[in-house]
């Protein structure tokens, strides 16, 4: 098998990558420049690809996310502190995100003659991301094998669409991802701002797995006030 993988420069996407390599099966990465509100992520992405000795295509996507407006990812709006969980996450949605960059990676694979193409969407995502449910994905694989029939066959791989961010950093560890090697703060600070949906998701992801967080937080503490909230709602 030959694999794409679609990667962010987060935590989930690069130990998707790491694992992928180390079955042998990695042969690139591709990331999605669409306007979000920092590139630092993508340098993290970059930094991945170069340890692992592969091909990275940055598809620039700016003018497709100008149109996708009314996500605090690509507008000037404030991206809301708090757990996941929340109503006031769903102002993070970027519309149809993941069925572009998913249809421009199969697109990639089909021309570069590889077999696969994996992406990170985990369990986690499901109550604010509708692209990334298995709902979706199983649907799209469908979409994609028309497509595509009698060109290529490009299977869709999504290892952690079932299953938690505290599983995700199980199995990063257990392929050695460097964790302090990714980025997932939306803010795109000095440091991880540590109160974003997406910083608060890390942090008890690590906790929950018992794997130690090499990650520098801005505030380090806030993620227990935001899970507890969210217990008690």
């Amino acid at each position: 098998m030959r694999t794409i993988v679609i990667c962010s420069g987060g935590l989930d996407s690069v130990s998707l990558a790491q694992m992928a390599a180390a079955d042998g099966s990695l042969s690139r990465l591709v990331s999605f420049d669409y306007g979000q509100r920092h590139r630092k992520e993508l340098d993290f992405a970059a930094r991945a690809a170069e340890r692992l000795g592969v091909p990275h295509d940055i598809i620039d996507m700016r003018a497709i996310g100008a149109a996708l407006t009314g996500s605090a990812l690509t507008d000037g709006i404030d991206v809301p502190d708090g757990h996941y969980a929340e109503e006031t996450m769903r102002i993070t949605v970027v519309p149809n995100r993941n069925a572009i960059m998913l249809t421009i990676a199969f697109g990639i694979a089909a021309a570069k003659g590889d077999t696969a193409v994996a992406t990170a969407v985990h369990g986690g995502d499901h109550f604010i991301y509708p692209d990334c449910r298995p709902a979706f994905t199983e649907a799209f694989a469908a979409m994609q094998a028309a497509a595509l029939d009698g060109y290529a066959e490009v299977r869709l791989l999504t290892p952690f669409v079932h299953r938690s961010k505290a599983d995700i950093v199980t199995e990063g560890a257990r392929v050695g991802t460097p964790f302090a090697e990714t980025w997932s703060c939306y803010k795109g600070g000095a440091v991880h701002c540590g109160r974003c949906g997406t910083c608060v998701e890390r942090r008890e992801a690590f906790d929950l797995a018992g794997v130690p967080d090499p990650t520098v937080y801005a505030d380090a503490t806030f993620w227990r006030a935001a899970i507890a909230g969210r217990e008690g709602a």
